[in-house]
């Protein structure tokens, strides 16, 4: 039976070849039409094996970027029809069998996109999840809490569910090619009052997970201070950013 809205999975990558087939395994067939993955500039064989395993493919030919990555993404689920699109990390760190949750208030349209939070999760330290990147975590959540003048337990989760209007309506092409991308697309549907739910979810810390690095990290939450001091003058009318309009 034809579903009324079609579901697409997009799975940005970056050298995912030793997890991809167990993400992939994990992803409900069932609650999904389309799955395709977009690699930038991968330096193992996950763009080999992604064909092997009847996955549409997109590749970059340099290495642009994680935002850069799901900008393409979006791209190519817009090109198929996409009502709903999942990004699914194809690292398996988050655990794609909660698809159906993450869609359903998407399905009965109840909101404008899902996210996936590890804090209402539960323990995401017994996950593995490192001490210092759990604290930065409550940190910026919190501060983007009062900035945003709304609740969240997580804004920094890579396990989302979008729906068309969502990304229609915010204009995600303007936001950096960096991994910034996942705080600048919550900050422009907060600007269009676009509503947001959440589900708990649990996820995996392990030698082959993709996760950024401490540096990589402070960098990230520089870049998202930076962005809330926009999006402040934004609102306040003092300075206007073409990615908010």
């Amino acid at each position: 039976m034809k579903r009324a809205k079609k579901v697409i999975v997009v799975m940005p990558a970056y050298n995912a070849e030793k997890t991809l087939e167990r993400t992939l395994k994990d992803i409900p067939n069932d609650c999904v039409d389309e799955i395709i993955l977009t690699d930038d500039c991968s330096q193992d064989g996950t763009v080999e094996l992604a064909k092997k395993l009847g996955l549409q493919v997109f590749v970059h030919q340099k290495n642009m970027g994680y935002g850069a990555n799901q900008k393409t993404c979006y791209d190519e689920a817009f090109k198929l029809g996409g009502d709903i699109i999942v990004m699914v990390h194809p690292d398996h760190q988050y655990d794609p069998k909660v698809i159906p949750q993450l869609i359903k208030p998407l399905l009965n349209e109840e909101c404008d996109a899902v996210f996936g939070s590890r804090m209402l999760g539960g323990r995401p330290l017994e996950g593995g999840m490192p001490k210092w990147k759990y604290l930065a975590n409550i940190f910026l959540t919190a501060l983007e809490n009062a900035v945003f003048y709304m609740y969240l337990t997580e804004y920094h989760s890579g396990f989302r569910a979008y729906s068309r209007k969502y990304l229609e309506t915010v204009k995600y092409k303007l936001n950096s090619d960096d991994f910034v991308f996942d705080s600048e697309i919550i900050a422009q549907g907060v600007v269009h009052n676009i509503r947001i739910k959440e589900i708990p979810i649990k996820t995996r810390y392990f030698k082959e997970a993709s996760q950024i690095g401490f540096w990589r990290s402070v960098v990230y939450g520089l870049s998202t201070l930076k962005m809330l001091v926009k999006f402040k003058l934004h609102k306040k009318g003092i300075k206007k950013f073409r990615m908010f309009s």
